[in-house]
């Protein structure tokens, strides 16, 4: 066949086609984990693993291009803001920066010391970030991958078994240095940071490969929103949809576009769905309203919206002078809205004490799943600055 084709045809990178994708990897480890990960860094030996795991967790890099950082790849930009300079050697693409905060720049510029100290007599350009702590006379070789996962594995060994907030074990094949890169794109795709922008961060070229790190899946999406609508209360405080999780495929699909969202719940009024939520025949009153919903994810919302009603209803006092008697009447929030407010407000919160509190952390894990789609919140894991003793006391 190839025989028939003309002389000048070829065959270009966005013809061949993409490999098929792949299922969630769930490769990142849980904030909790995290947590405990980053209270006992302090526990890794040599300083050389102890600094690359830092940067792993603050960098999100692949080890081995951590492992690879010259001694100068720090830099700075015309903002004075730190810079990592790297070679992303799996795509062959040199010289790459990457923006990093002030904390993980300190604990390199720490390390960049103590290496100066060690190799005082060696050039700047020949040095490695992490030289070897044994035989490396001249700073040039770095500590290796096997030596890397080995004292990784070592150290999360002795912190014993490592939980989710629900007590379910983390399995240890998860706990390994690769894990915070898909870690560091889970956070910020948490964050609302843009797919493009993520791409960038990790340094891919295809978008696809991108989507691998971090896509939160339909199994657990759907889990989340399972366990939270069952949760589910409408404007007069009443339990609705307990049986969530019995419910057919297609209730589960006729409830999803059967609503549309506001400020603090959703609607199920047709034409305000239809409408993408701009078409409210009584002003968005949702709380005096039979297609109004919410749930215990809209908790916070709620009593900042009872609260901006207190606040409104301050400042609309009878004492306050330039304002028609109409026009305050029709603005200041009325008591029985506030009363509906505080009452749904009363009963999510009474319905989350009954919990017990293995109930209450998957609530709280599935509320957290489903105000990532709703709100920012980045939450980095602090690193420590303070570097454990100095390699030749650890082998000593």
């Amino acid at each position: 066949m190839a025989a028939a084709l003309a002389c000048d045809f070829a065959v270009g990178l966005r013809d061949i086609p993409a490999e098929a994708e792949r299922a969630e990897p769930a490769r990142d480890l849980p904030p909790e984990v995290m947590a405990v990960l980053c209270a006992n860094l302090d526990a890794l030996q040599p300083s050389e693993v102890w600094v690359a795991v830092q940067i792993a967790i603050d960098t999100g890099r692949r080890p081995e291009d951590i492992l690879d950082l010259p001694l100068d790849c720090l830099q700075r930009d015309k903002d004075g803001a730190a810079v990592l300079v790297y070679d992303n050697s799996k795509a062959d693409r040199l010289g790459r920066r990457l923006p990093i905060g002030e904390a993980i720049a300190t604990v390199i510029t720490g390390q960049q010391a103590r290496v100066r100290a060690r190799f005082p007599a060696i050039p700047v350009g020949n040095l490695k970030l992490l030289p070897a702590p044994r035989a490396n006379q001249d700073g040039r070789k770095a500590i290796t991958i096997a030596m890397l996962d080995d004292r990784h594995r070592e150290w999360v060994t002795r912190l014993g078994p490592l939980r989710t907030r629900d007590g379910t074990e983390v399995d240890a094949a998860r706990l390994v240095p690769y894990a915070y890169r898909h870690t560091y794109a889970q956070r910020h795709a948490d964050a609302g940071v843009p797919i493009d922008v993520l791409a960038e961060l990790l340094d891919h070229r295809n978008l696809n490969v991108t989507r691998c790190y971090y896509r939160v899946g339909e199994e657990r999406r759907r889990e989340a929103v399972d366990k939270v609508t069952a949760m589910s209360f409408d404007r007069n405080g009443n339990r609705l949809w307990r049986d969530a999780q019995a419910l057919l495929e297609s209730e589960h699909a006729r409830y999803a576009v059967g609503e549309t969202a506001v400020p603090y719940g959703t609607c199920t009024e047709p034409s305000n769905v239809r409408a993408g939520g701009g078409a409210c025949p009584v002003r968005f009153r949702c709380a005096g309203c039979d297609h109004f919903r919410t749930n215990v994810s809209f908790l916070p919302n709620l009593t900042a919206y009872l609260d901006d009603l207190l606040r409104t209803r301050e400042r609309l006092a009878p004492t306050m002078d330039g304002v028609d008697e109409w026009a305050r009447a029709d603005a200041t929030p009325t008591e029985e809205e506030i009363t509906r407010i505080r009452r749904l407000i009363n009963r999510v919160k009474g319905d989350l004490t009954e919990l017990s509190a293995a109930e209450r952390a998957q609530v709280d894990e599935a509320i957290s799943v489903v105000r990532k789609h709703r709100a920012v919140n980045l939450g980095m894991p602090s690193v420590r600055v303070h570097p454990p003793q100095p390699a030749s006391e650890a082998l000593a």
